[in-house]
C-alpha cells in the first residue's frame, strides 16, 4: 500500500486548480470592463461616418444627374428625386439612360436618406440631403440628424 500512495503522488497533475481558473476569469473581466465601453463609443462614430459617406454618394449621383441635365438637380423630395435617379428614362436617340443610383440610398441604421431640392439652406448650391441619425427620427436636419450642410 505504501507503494501505491507513492505512485499516486508521482503522477503529473493534469488541468487547472479552481484558484487558477478564477484568477484568469477575474483578469478577463477587468480587461472586458476596460475595452467594451470604448468599443461601443467607436461603433456609434463608425455608423455616423458610414451615414456621411452615404450622403456624399447620393450627392455625387445628384451632381452626375445635373451634369447630364444642364446643371439642374432633381426637383422635389425623396420620391420624385429617387424615381428620376433610379429610372432616368431615355436619351434623345431613344436609348435607355443608365441609372444614377442602383437602389434607394439608406443610412447606417437602414433608414432611407432624406432629399430636398430646392435646398433648405438658401446659399447652398447642392440639394439638401440628411439622415435621421442615431435616434431614427427625422427632425428635418435638426437634433442628431446627419446632414450635408452642417
Amino acid at each position: 500500500m505504501i507503494r501505491l500512495s507513492v505512485r499516486a503522488r508521482s503522477i503529473p497533475r493534469r488541468g487547472f486548480t479552481l484558484t487558477e481558473v478564477l484568477l484568469v476569469l477575474a483578469i478577463l473581466g477587468v480587461i472586458a470592463a476596460m475595452v467594451v465601453p470604448n468599443l461601443l463609443g467607436r461603433q456609434k462614430e463608425a455608423l455616423i461616418r458610414t451615414s456621411k459617406m452615404s450622403i456624399k454618394s447620393l450627392e455625387e449621383a445628384c451632381t452626375q444627374y445635373a451634369i447630364s441635365h444642364e446643371g439642374d438637380f432633381p426637383q422635389g423630395s425623396n420620391k420624385e428625386a429617387f424615381g428620376v435617379l433610379l429610372n432616368p428614362g431615355v436619351d434623345t436617340d431613344g436609348k435607355p439612360i443608365s441609372p444614377y443610383l442602383k437602389s434607394v440610398p439608406n443610412d447606417a441604421w437602414n433608414n432611407e436618406l432624406n432629399y430636398q431640392f430646392p435646398p433648405k439652406v438658401a446659399e447652398a448650391t447642392v440639394p439638401s440631403i440628411w439622415s435621421s441619425g442615431p435616434n431614427r427620427q427625422n427632425e428635418d436636419g435638426g437634433g442628431d440628424d446627419i446632414t450635408n450642410w452642417k
